[in-house]
């Protein structure tokens, strides 16, 4: 009896066992990202300081990596490289290579399989001793871990060395760190009985155990953060499956809430990459930036900050599948608003680099309501809407040359490229013959007034009173963009212009146009006669739709920045504008249009700053960010949704 006991007990065991297994090889296989492989080709192998090529970086890092090239192979994964405006380079060339036992750092590998899922990046090499597998990820802002296997029951060598012949590599018990002058630096942590033999700009070291090997790097900007790195590094040591748990349902969490059920793959792709590039801008508080946020591309040193509209629109995208970082999104910008309630263009870590001259269109509002719809935050609304009236006032006083209640862009410096700038449409055509007019001591204005800035504005007045109540305020605000839809709309040819301050209109057709249907201004019959517009094929719609001026119009450049291309938040603007007036079907054609014609868009091709209206071809920076929280919004929005 008793045999037969042990017997049962160990058949049981076996089964519990194997049924473990199974639902473990469940669950990996249920997670989306392992779907979404290589959506972006980001594979690099450094060969100097610096170089733009875009890197998997996440959960707010400022130092991303890339796979390393099979041309120029090296057998890890490529960096850091660090991300910061003033400090973008690459740190190491590869800070973790890894080898067998047996074998030196010489040993030749053969790049076998390359992925980057969302959320991680994965290979697999073989040299002539075996095969190794890793997998790189992002537990949060400050620390990467890799886990490194292989079938073979040996020791792993770890070496690496900075590109800098200047840093110096030290020793803390089972750690490498390299820091620089500054005190900013990198740690590289091993399990604790490791043992650590340093030169002096790099490390080498063998596994403690056979097969398999966790290493944690670090990123710290100073003594206190080295302090808090290291602690961090034990504990992710100490567990790592916790943290790679942690790591997966996180980003389970993102794809569950972004994508559709009813969608075609090809789309699906495309939101996921999406997802991608807003969390890999994602970029955590650190020196003069006090909250987290998106920056426009982490691929261009000059957008390592937060901008003004750029930061509406990603708010918006966020609060559906990352709302915590939608709020700090919105955060980051008033954290620098200025005792007038103005929103200032752009901010960055040293503060020094900020940009005070302009503003950027007022969308504020339109981020903050999409939060509370998406996550029911009351008190996130009672904390930002004093800031957003204050702002929205801005606008009015410092804004309105006339005191017609009809607002115009403008400048603090007097200068017509900030009040471009300010537009948001840096170099639009529409601007080629304005001039600026003064309203007070440091207040400027251009001498037209917008249609889309007042459309704003409009909405910005509906969406504060709907706020104000969730807050318990008062909203006492004149509705000055009452007949806005009216002022703007010229009969002959049917669509809406800016207006010069002396009544007339400018004549140039741009997407400007679309903003009084999004904000639901126009008449249907207004609405009607723009549509007849933007369907046209020699005018907007075009083999991409939405170009920014009419394609008939004899300054049209197609890569002319806001002289023509297509920018994906106008795109958004005037098919979602289409798509209130009850125009679904053309609605639907033109998105399918932008998600099957963009270059790279449904490949491993980034998600571009703008595009060529007649070819979908990519222009300027890659990785961008307004772009995918657009692109979200249109898949969002297909078929009538």
């Amino acid at each position: 009896m008793k045999r037969k006991s042990i017997y049962t007990c160990s058949a049981l065991l076996l089964v519990c066992l194997a049924l473990a297994s199974c639902f473990q090889q469940e669950q990996e296989t249920e997670r989306i990202a392992l779907e979404y492989g290589n959506l972006l080709d980001i594979r690099y192998t450094p060969d100097g300081k610096s170089r733009c090529n875009g890197w998997f970086t996440d959960a707010g890092a400022w130092y991303g990596f890339t796979p390393p090239k099979a041309d120029n192979w090296v057998n890890g994964f490529c960096g850091p490289f660090h991300l910061d405006m003033n400090k973008r380079k690459w740190i190491s060339q590869s800070m973790v290579q890894v080898c067998f036992e047996e074998e030196d750092r010489s040993a030749v590998y053969r790049p076998d399989t390359v992925i980057y899922y969302p959320g991680e990046l994965y290979l697999k090499a073989t040299s002539g001793k075996g095969s190794i597998e890793q997998r790189l990820i992002f537990i949060d802002s400050s620390t990467a871990l890799l886990s490194v296997k292989s079938d073979r029951a040996s020791h792993f060598r770890f070496f690496g060395e900075a590109l800098a012949k200047e840093a110096a590599c030290t020793v803390d018990k089972n750690t490498c760190l390299l820091t620089d002058a500054t005190g900013e630096g990198i740690a590289v942590s091993f399990s604790p009985e490791t043992g650590l033999l340093i030169d002096k700009n790099g490390y080498e070291t063998l596994s403690v155990r056979k097969g398999e090997a966790e290493v944690v790097i670090s990123f710290y900007t100073d003594q206190a953060s080295q302090r808090q790195a290291l602690q961090k590094a034990s504990f992710v040591l100490s567990n790592p499956a916790k943290y790679k748990k942690n790591t997966a349902e996180r980003w389970q969490g993102y794809l569950t809430a972004a994508l559709r059920e009813d969608m075609p793959a090809e789309f699906d792709r495309v939101a996921v990459k999406a997802v991608m590039t807003l969390i890999a801008n994602w970029k955590a508080a650190r020196g003069d930036l006090y909250h987290d946020g998106v920056v426009p591309s982490h691929g261009v040193g000059y957008f390592m900050g937060f901008w003004g509209w750029d930061s509406w629109k990603h708010a918006v995208a966020l609060a559906r599948f990352a709302p915590l970082l939608a709020k700090d999104q919105v955060r980051t910008m008033f954290d620098y608003q200025t005792p007038e309630g103005m929103i200032i263009d752009c901010i960055y870590s040293e503060a020094i680099e900020n940009n005070e001259r302009n503003s950027k269109p007022p969308l504020a509002a339109w981020a903050v309501d999409a939060i509370y719809r998406e996550t029911g935050d009351v008190q996130f609304v009672k904390e930002i809407y004093p800031k957003l009236l204050a702002y929205y006032r801005w606008w009015y006083q410092y804004r309105d040359h006339n005191q017609n209640g009809i607002c115009e862009f403008g400048a603090c410096d007097g200068t017509l490229e900030a009040a471009a700038w300010e537009s948001g449409m840096d170099n639009a055509i529409r601007f080629d013959d304005s001039k600026m007019v003064e309203n007070s001591p440091g207040a400027w204005s251009l001498d037209q007034e917008s249609v889309d800035l007042n459309s704003f504005l409009a909405l910005e007045h509906r969406l504060l009173s709907k706020l104000a109540i969730v807050a318990g305020e008062d909203f006492n605000e004149p509705n000055r963009t009452a007949d806005v839809h009216n002022y703007f709309y010229a009969d002959d040819p049917g669509f809406f212009f800016d207006k010069r301050l002396d009544g007339t209109f400018v004549m140039e057709e741009g997407t400007e146009a679309c903003i009084p249907l999004w904000a639901e201004l126009a008449t249907e019959e207004q609405a009607a006669s723009c549509v007849q517009i933007f369907t046209n094929p020699i005018k907007f719609a075009t083999y991409i739709p939405f170009p920014t001026i009419a394609a008939d119009n004899p300054k049209f450049m197609p890569a002319g920045y806001w002289r023509g291309p297509i920018w994906l938040d106008q795109v958004y603007f005037g098919i979602s504008g289409m798509r209130k007036y009850g125009y679904q079907e053309e609605a639907d054609r033109f998105t399918e249009q932008v998600f099957t014609r963009l270059k790279g868009l449904t490949g491993s091709g980034p998600i571009h700053e703008n595009y060529d209206t007649h070819d979908g071809n990519t222009l300027k920076a890659p990785h961008f960010s307004w772009s995918s929280a657009h692109l979200l919004m249109l898949y969002w929005e297909y078929g009538g949704c």
